[in-house]
């Protein structure tokens, strides 16, 4: 009979992995093989900072396993600019010194990067179930990679090769200008322009955009809007019903077409455009058969470029968490 396997004393040697949104803040655990374990997801609103959500995961865990955990690094992607030892959420009130936190947690190296910087440098990844092809293209390999994503904001980023690695690009393309391409576009952003000093791409393509978008329609069209949340509008059985959350769903996948085809025009991403965040996905076979592909072809002259960069839909669940492992492993090595 094989004996039991001893209990370990104690979880030395883990890095501690947080994809922190403006709604959830997910966090799990990487050991030294690199696998992802203890992945558990918090809500913002429960905590008053992202210390108290972190020791709340860290006292989770211990009481899930019976072992104390002892971290030896940390790597966050936070939904907000990383420029210097104070961050703060874009779309959350939390805010923390990089510098505190990581004497908090009593490690030696604490990584901050913007959420969708972590998304980005989990591209390289990703393997070929992680993601599903919309529309055609084939990468070019070496070639610069866009991705973007609409949740809770609209994060942006890349990935550009330099001397055979990869660079992530750390930027706030959510909140470029919107631009109309349709005449009936163009009534709704002057619509909105009334209502937003500055309407950004983020405005309409994310959760709260989505809320917009509907309202504004409804306004346009003179009709009473339903108190309806982003889940609500992108709800198909809904959608069935009224015409308008069919049509805010319809624009919604065409404008960020728009605006994946002007993140690939800008960076030359012929290595591909991949579309992540919380809301695509879900949409399955509606975003699959939208506009999406189309609008990102319709650049005029430009078309037939476009047309050979492929766009991707990221349909694994914890991108983030892949990048920040890898980003972790390269600083190590």
């Amino acid at each position: 009979m094989p004996r039991p396997a001893k209990k370990r004393r104690d979880k030395t040697g883990f890095s501690l992995v947080a994809d922190v949104g403006a709604t959830n803040a997910r966090f799990a655990l990487i050991g030294r093989t690199g696998a992802i374990e203890a992945v558990r997801v918090f809500a913002c609103a429960d905590y008053p900072s992202l210390q108290d959500a972190i020791e709340a995961y860290l006292a989770a865990d211990m009481q899930a396993s019976g072992l104390p955990v002892r971290l030896r690094t940390a790597a966050l992607a936070v939904a907000g600019p990383v420029g210097g030892d104070r961050v703060t959420l874009t779309n959350h009130p939390w805010s923390f010194s990089i510098r505190e936190l990581r004497r908090h947690l009593g490690i030696d190296r604490l990584m901050v990067v913007n959420d969708f910087t972590a998304v980005a440098l989990a591209t390289p990844h990703l393997k070929p179930a992680d993601r599903s092809a919309i529309g055609g293209g084939a990468p070019v390999a070496s070639a610069p990679i866009g991705v973007l994503g609409p949740g809770s904001g609209l994060g942006v980023s890349g990935m550009v090769p330099c001397d055979g690695r990869w660079i992530a690009l750390s930027g706030e393309g959510g909140h470029v200008t919107m631009a109309p391409t349709t005449a009936r576009e163009s009534v709704v952003l002057d619509r909105m322009r009334q209502r937003f000093d500055h309407v950004s791409a983020e405005r309409l393509l994310s959760g709260p955009g989505l809320v917009n978008l509907y309202n504004t329609l409804a306004e346009i069209d003179g009709v009473p809007a339903v108190a309806y949340t982003a889940a609500q509008i992108t709800d198909p059985s809904i959608g069935e019903a009224d015409p308008r959350c069919r049509e805010t769903v319809d624009m919604f996948c065409a404008m960020l077409g728009a605006i994946a085809g002007n993140l690939a025009l800008t960076l030359g991403a012929r290595g591909g455009v991949y579309v992540a965040g919380g809301i695509v996905p879900k949409l399955g076979a509606v975003f699959a058969a939208s506009r999406f592909r189309e609008r990102f072809e319709d650049k005029g002259r430009l078309h037939p470029y476009l047309e050979s960069i492929p766009t991707y839909v990221i349909t694994h669940p914890l991108p983030a968490f892949v990048g920040l492992a890898a980003h972790l492993a390269e600083q190590t090595n």
